[in-house]
C-alpha cells in the first residue's frame, strides 16, 4: 500500500492509501476526488486522467508505453512530466505525489 498525495486543481491536497496493484487513477476515482475523470475506466484510451509527476515521484514508475506517450503528446498543457494516472500502478512505493490536471474542463 502506498500513500498517494493528490495535489488537486483547486489547490487543496488529499492523501489516499492505494493498495498495490491498483493505479493512481483508481485511488482518485474510488475516493471521489475532483480532476481525474477517467472516462475510459483505465484502458489508456481517453487521457482524461492526466497528471504531472513532480520530481522524485517520476522515478517511482516505469517509463510510459508508446501508447501512453502518443496520447499525452496531443494533450493541451502536456509537459515532460505528464503521465496518465491509469498507467501508474502502485507497487512497492511508500509515498507518491501527483499534481492533478483538471480533466473535467
Amino acid at each position: 500500500m502506498a500513500r498517494v498525495v493528490y495535489h488537486l486543481p483547486d489547490g487543496s491536497v488529499q492523501t489516499v492509501d492505494v493498495p498495490a496493484g491498483q493505479s493512481v487513477m483508481d485511488g482518485s476515482v474510488r475516493n471521489n476526488l475532483p480532476g481525474i475523470v477517467a472516462e475510459c475506466g483505465g484502458s489508456c484510451s481517453c487521457a482524461t486522467c492526466h497528471v504531472y509527476l513532480p520530481g522524485a515521484s517520476a522515478a517511482l514508475f516505469d517509463p510510459p508505453s508508446d501508447e501512453e506517450s502518443e496520447l499525452v503528446e496531443f494533450l493541451a498543457g502536456a509537459q515532460p512530466n505528464s503521465r496518465l494516472s491509469c498507467q501508474l500502478i502502485i507497487g512497492g512505493q511508500a509515498e507518491v505525489h501527483v499534481e492533478v490536471v483538471d480533466s473535467s474542463v
